[in-house]
């Protein structure tokens, strides 16, 4: 996926207090994204079987193989995310230091382009991977019912 850039100059805009809540936002968006990954997993290991099938197998193995890259980037983006929320205390210290507030300033709206892309990465996801498990629920549940028959 190739990551669109735009030209985020309103950051020098921004004020302490609000680059502070956009890095308690992300945080919070990151650390759901952990805990849906976890579920992801579960249903993973719910569904081995069904994945590993010769009509899913391909498109499975893609889609875990990029849950897996993801896992990986939201955790360095936590990591990210965490050490730029402490050193705020640039912007917020009361301390006239050009060149660091504008390198925090730079950080602040490379991390903007780069969580957006990751969320919309993460949504193209969520959204192959349900979608694949649909498909293997309506398969089983026809089984089922043919088997009733």
């Amino acid at each position: 996926m190739k990551a669109t850039y735009s030209n985020a100059k309103y950051v020098e805009w921004l004020n302490a207090e609000t680059m502070h809540k956009n890095a308690i936002e992300w945080l919070s968006d990151l650390k759901f994204m952990k805990d849906e990954q976890l579920f992801f997993n579960d249903l993973i290991k719910s569904y081995t079987f069904q994945l590993i099938d010769s009509k899913h197998y391909n498109e499975s193995k893609v889609l875990i193989d990029k849950l897996s890259e993801l896992e990986t980037k939201t955790n360095l983006l936590i990591e990210s995310v965490k050490t730029h929320k402490n050193d705020l205390k640039i912007m917020a210290d009361g301390i006239d230091q050009p060149k660091e507030e504008a390198g925090y300033k730079k950080e602040h709206r490379g991390l903007i382009l780069e969580i957006n892309d990751f969320v919309k990465q993460y949504r193209a996801l969520k959204t192959a991977f349900f979608s694949l498990i649909k498909t293997i629920k309506k398969e089983d549940k026809q089984k089922h019912l043919i088997a009733k028959k």
